[in-house]
């Protein structure tokens, strides 16, 4: 029984609900987010470092100059810019090689007092020569395995030598300029023997008729890849020790010159030809294009080529009747 001063008196339990604490800002729902943005940035400067790796061995070639060393080594200027892949936003640029100005002149003092001791050059004029480098050819392409892709022909002009795809075995990666490596090592193999000829050569890359989808005047065409691939070939004779001074032209003739015709796509119209000319052919191809030789006017403005005094004798005494 409750005592007089303790009526009307209860027990008041009173509760107070959570309200937000200073501590509350400290959650770990931003450190969720942080780390979705550094994966992201993770996977962005990842997916541009690929990029920018693709197809390293087309731009090294690309990067190459005609004497087979990289562009700008030690020459003093500014690089250009050649440009990654598609897609790329890393600007690539080939990096200049400074060399050591006393070394390099010493290996110029030891490669003029060597030339005297250089082998002479051999010129391969009449047949029997030209058959000769024939077989060398031959015998360096059975030993690379190339044995069914290379064939060579004597003309009246010089030696001309094919080095064609089989069913078995290609030139090229299929669409492009790279070389297969059987390819680019007899390429180099036949290096040394081209140093040692005085004939200058023709490059003419051919293709099959297969068209690339993109059929625009712009676009990259089959007169592209005929022109890059006898490029190619000719910076890995030149890779392979052969003077530049070696090579007269280089051409492209896309699917213009089939070897082939009744089958356009067959694997022995996509081809590389070395024109290995004569002497007196060379200085007629050089003739065409450059300043002419010895000239005799025939009409005010207009003046023709002398031709070789020796033809001219040949000729003449073949259209003699016999006793004169």
């Amino acid at each position: 029984m409750l005592k007089p001063h303790e009526k009307h008196h209860e027990t008041t339990i009173v509760k107070r609900s959570g309200g937000k604490h200073a501590h509350d800002d400290h959650g770990g729902a931003w450190k969720v987010a942080f780390a979705d943005f550094c994966l992201a940035l993770m996977c962005l400067f990842l997916v541009l470092w690929l990029m920018a790796a693709r197809n390293t061995e087309s731009l090294q070639q690309i990067l190459q100059e005609s004497d087979g060393n990289k562009t700008d080594q030690g020459k003093g200027v500014m690089p250009e810019a050649v440009g990654g892949p598609r897609g790329s936003l890393i600007e690539r640029f080939p990096m200049p090689r400074t060399g050591n100005s006393d070394v390099q002149g010493k290996e110029i003092e030891s490669t003029q007092q060597n030339a005297q001791q250089a082998p002479s050059k051999v010129a391969y004029e009449t047949r029997d020569d030209l058959a000769m480098l024939a077989k060398a050819l031959q015998q360096m392409s059975h030993d690379a395995g190339l044995k069914s892709n290379l064939e060579s022909v004597i003309t009246p002009y010089g030696l001309r030598v094919m080095l064609h795809d089989t069913d078995k075995q290609g030139m090229f990666v299929r669409g492009s300029a790279i070389p297969t490596g059987k390819f680019q090592s007899l390429l180099r193999k036949m290096g040394p023997l081209f140093a040692r000829m005085k004939n200058q050569m023709l490059i003419v890359g051919h293709t099959d008729s297969l068209q690339y989808e993109n059929t625009s005047h712009a676009a990259f065409s089959n007169w592209n890849l005929s022109s890059n691939r006898a490029m190619s070939a000719r910076a890995q004779l030149l890779a392979g020790s052969m003077p530049s001074d070696s090579v007269l032209q280089v051409v492209g003739m896309a699917d213009r010159a089939p070897l082939d015709t009744k089958h356009a796509t067959a694997g022995i119209n996509r081809r590389i030809e070395l024109l290995i000319l004569t002497s007196s052919q060379a200085n007629a191809v050089a003739g065409m294009f450059g300043m002419p030789g010895n000239t005799e006017a025939i009409a005010p403005g207009v003046e023709t080529e002398l031709p070789d005094a020796g033809e001219l004798k040949q000729l003449r005494d073949k259209m003699l009747p016999a006793g004169g």
